[in-house]
Parts: C-alpha cells; structure tokens; sequence
C-alpha cells in the first residue's frame, strides 16, 4: 500500500510560527484562522483534490440513495436471466435474474462501510501507538516499537486469508475490523517519527512548563500540527481497506451473507460471466473499485499539494 511521504510534517501551522502563537495567550486563535482559510482556498482550486472529490461523492451518494430505490434484497429473483442492460434493468440480469444494479448499488455501501471503519480503526490504533512510542520514549518506546514491527513484517493479506477461511459466520462488520486490526503499524511508525520531532519544539516545551499533562499536550499542541497529515492517512487507509476487502472476496473469503463489490466480481467468475459474454455483470463492480479507490489516491495527491506550499499548483 502507497504510504505517505513522512518527512517533515506537512504542518497548517509552521512550527515557528507556533512556538510563538503559544506564548501569546490566545493568539493560537487568531493564528488558526488565516491558516484554515489559505488551505480552503488553495484545495477548492486544486483540480486533483475536487475531481477526486467528486468522484468519490457521486458512489457516496449513489450508495446511499441508490438502495433506497431497489428494494431491500439484491440477491432476489427480479427478472430474465442473462437479460442485457436495459431501461427496466440498467445493469442487465445475473444468469439467475437477479438486478445486477440492484446488487452494485448495495455492493457500494458495503465497500464505503468496510473502508470508513477499517480506517477508523487503523487509524486510532496507530495514533495511539505512535503518539505513545514518540513522546514518552525509552523503555515503552522499545516496546511499542517491537510490536509494531512484529505486525508490520506479518504478510497481511496472508493472515487475512487464513482468518477468514477459518470463521464460521462473515459479514461486512468482521471484514472490516479484522482488516483494521492489521492496517496500523505503518501509521504508527509514521506518527511516532514525526511525534519524535515534534516533542523537540519550543511550544511542546513552554506546555511542559505551564503543567499542561501529556494527554493535553498530545492532542492541544503535537497532534494539530499533523493534522493534515493525519487526514492524508485516513485516505490511505481507506483505500487500503478497499482493496484488502475485494481481494478477499473476490477469492470466495468475503461475507457470507449480504453482497459486496468483491463478491460480485467473485460470483461473475464463478459463473462464467466473461465467457458468456455477459460484461455487464462484472465490469461494473470492477470499474467501482477501481475509480473509487484511484480517486482516493488522487485526492491524496492533492491534499499534499495543498498542504505543502512546495507542490501547490499556480
């Protein structure tokens, strides 16, 4: 998986600048403000970041509404099998005669569910961890470090695949933890380096002093200043999760109950859609995963580009 760049951190607030707002009691305020409104104006002008954006806002939309409108079972029995897209049935039939829009529309809320929480708990897990590691340090640094880098040499999707060829019942909900649990090891390292510089400056120091407690300097003064980092992760991870949850069901190791893109792709094999001729089952799940998980990354290039006054587009 595509990580993001972890030098230096891509910060809203220069570290300088911030060292000197949080000596100047509520001048932070004042500072933020600025700040927040030059990276609107730069990412509602980034092409990279709005097309990626709106991409991934028409399948939102479309998997949120779409079911509305198909009925509650996508598995049902609606039609003639093999029918090709029509007006009554814009994605055509399966060889069963089930709506294979039906099925995509729904497919699509599963894939945004498995990513949303897969990265939510990849993401928490591994803030915790590499805040923890980065500015505590010495012994429960070594530890921490330890066992995120005996998760991080496991080969995940392998592990994947043995858990879930040995779980009686699958669903969407388990997917989705199971590859949150083994997403979180690359942010962690990612958190506690920058987590390692960051406790180094003046304005983590004046918190020191003032008595602020750690918890409070963590997420007050060290995580804002990765904030756009951390939402760069998000997007990874997201995508991420994706693409571990369509691999698994696309080998027959998805839910067993309920559909999923993954799962359509795997039925459309398994019943010789592409030597049928039968397109219309197969491509549309495939081109979903695709243009959902590339518009993914290219959001995340231009977050970058936002965020970096280097990369910013003129």
């Amino acid at each position: 998986m595509t990580q993001p760049n972890t030098d230096p951190v891509h910060s809203d607030v220069e570290p300088a600048a911030t060292a000197e707002v949080a000596a100047v009691p509520g001048a932070a305020t004042v500072h933020a403000a600025p700040v927040r409104r030059e990276a609107l104006y730069f990412a509602l002008r980034n092409r990279k970041l709005v097309a990626g954006l709106g991409v991934v806002l028409v399948f939102l939309s479309l998997a949120l509404i779409g079911p509305l409108f198909t009925g509650d079972d996508p598995m049902a029995y609606v039609g003639p099998p093999s029918a090709a897209p029509s007006a009554q049935y814009w994605f055509g039939t399966t060889t069963f005669g089930q709506d294979v829009f039906a099925q995509f529309v729904h497919g699509l809320r599963s894939t945004f569910f498995v990513g949303v929480v897969a990265a939510l708990i990849a993401g928490v897990l591994g803030m915790v961890i590499g805040f923890t590691s980065g500015y505590r340090g010495g012994l429960v640094d070594e530890i921490l470090n330890m066992i995120t880098n005996i998760v991080l040499v496991l080969p995940v999707l392998a592990v994947l695949m043995i858990i879930a060829a040995y779980l009686q019942v699958r669903d969407v909900q388990i997917q989705a933890v199971i590859i949150g649990l083994f997403s979180w090891p690359w942010v962690a390292r990612a958190v506690r380096s920058q987590t390692l510089t960051l406790r180094a400056r003046e304005f983590v120091d004046l918190a020191k002093l003032s008595g602020m407690p750690v918890r409070r300097i963590v997420f007050r003064e060290i995580a804002p200043n990765m904030a756009s980092y951390l939402f760069m992760v998000f997007i990874l991870l997201f995508g991420g999760a994706v693409l571990f949850a369509a691999t698994l069901d696309f080998i027959g190791l998805g839910p067993t109950d309920g559909i999923s893109l993954g799962l359509m792709l795997n039925h459309a094999k398994q019943w010789s859609a592409m030597n049928l001729g039968m397109w219309w089952w197969f491509i549309p799940p495939g081109a979903g995963i695709t243009m959902i998980v590339g518009a993914m990354y290219i959001m995340n290039v231009g977050l970058d580009e936002v965020f970096n006054p280097k990369l910013r587009e003129t």
